[in-house]
């Protein structure tokens, strides 16, 4: 249920040659056979390794295919912690919305409101975008993870190299956004923007003076049990057990493999920078759709979406995205993307069926087809 949601700058659409041979975590054959021949051809495509994990009436499934480890051919396993991306979105809203309902903003409060002065210059004003325009991306303010020069020095591979542990801070994203133009005036159109996502964060702090992470550990992850779920700030390596992560560091999807297992997240910071597994992913989706952590009033508001251009199969809520399957099911959940790491979670309306998938790579394979197979392969 891809909705141009990644944080990796350069990704590819061309499939490269197989780089290990599957290896199921399941018995082959038993449970969800579309589901695990969708990531079997994931890695039969090119990618190094899948990890899915689904939850449903019958119970919680998982399996895994292709290799975790390159160098070493080590499998991949379903208790896997990978880098989310921007599922991490949805986590940010989700506090957000809490906060409503504790009557301590409103989600149409403007941005100068909680951050004065910081959204200014080139056309951007904070006091013209709302909370809430932050959360449907309905801001206008542009994303800063296409700045040309931010690409150059984390996403391709001699600025990556030179940059993977470099610590970056919100208010210094926020500048780099706000050199660009908005794309359009708050409110009137709809444009995927990380910078959204960072300025959520930050208003996290401002309204509670705690980070986003603090409150996303105490109102979420702590009370779900979500043990394998972190949010690490500036820790470069990933907590046990996890796979390598890897990227091309290119344009294209041809030329070495690089090991990206190693960076800081804070080049994503609340944009994108949590851990998770998809045992929890699906368990955090389920629990968000079933009304365990919003009540019906805040849960209607995150639901409550704005169409996407170009894609209409998809609309876009508060930090949660709405997808009909060509089969006519109505998924919702968010995927995200960083360097080494596609990762697609979707539960239906109701929560009661849930599938979290990732890949270990940002330049191949198509997590939607997993979503697909899952809730319309029968």
């Amino acid at each position: 249920m891809h909705v141009r949601t990644t944080l990796v700058g350069a990704t590819a659409l061309v499939l490269s040659a197989a780089l290990a041979a599957p290896a199921f975590a399941a018995p082959p054959g038993t449970g969800h056979p579309a589901t695990r021949e969708a990531v079997e051809a994931a890695v039969q495509g090119g990618v190094p390794g899948a990890t899915v994990t689904a939850r449903d009436a019958h119970g919680t499934w998982s399996a895994t295919a292709g290799a975790g480890d390159l160098a070493t051919g080590a499998p991949r396993s379903p208790a896997d912690r990978y880098r989310v991306g921007s599922i991490t979105k949805t986590f940010v809203a989700t506090v957000l919305l809490q906060l409503e309902e504790e009557g301590r903003l409103s989600l149409d409060d403007t941005v100068a409101k909680w951050l004065p002065g910081v959204v200014t210059g080139n056309g951007n004003d904070g006091r013209r975008i709302t909370v809430r325009q932050l959360l449907n991306h309905t801001s206008g303010i542009f994303n800063y993870t296409d700045d040309e020069d931010f690409g150059r020095a984390y996403f391709l591979k001699d600025g990556f190299f030179r940059h993977r542990y470099d610590t970056l801070t919100p208010a210094g994203l926020v500048a780099i956004a706000t050199k660009h133009e908005p794309a359009f005036a708050p409110g009137t159109g709809w444009g995927y923007s990380n910078t959204n996502y960072v300025l959520a964060g930050m208003v996290i702090k401002a309204v509670t003076g705690r980070s986003y992470a603090e409150e996303i550990t105490r109102r979420v992850i702590e009370p779900l049990r979500l043990t394998g779920t972190s949010v690490p700030g500036t820790r470069t390596t990933l907590p046990r057990p996890s796979s390598r992560a890897y990227s091309k560091l290119a344009e294209t999807a041809t030329g070495p493999t690089y090991d990206v297992t190693e960076l800081n997240p804070s080049l994503a910071s609340s944009a994108g920078e949590m851990i998770s597994t998809s045992a929890d992913l699906t368990r955090f989706y389920e629990a968000l759709l079933r009304g365990r952590l919003l009540p019906p009033h805040q849960l209607k508001e995150m639901k409550t979406t704005v169409p996407i251009p170009g894609a209409p199969n998809a609309a876009y809520g508060l930090g949660l995205a709405d997808v009909t399957l060509p089969c006519g099911v109505h998924v919702w959940g968010h995927d995200g993307g960083i360097h080494g790491s596609s990762s697609n979670a979707a539960t239906t309306a109701d929560g009661r069926h849930a599938l979290a998938v990732n890949y270990n790579a940002d330049w191949t394979g198509d997590t939607d087809a997993v979503v697909e197979a899952e809730f319309c392969g029968g």
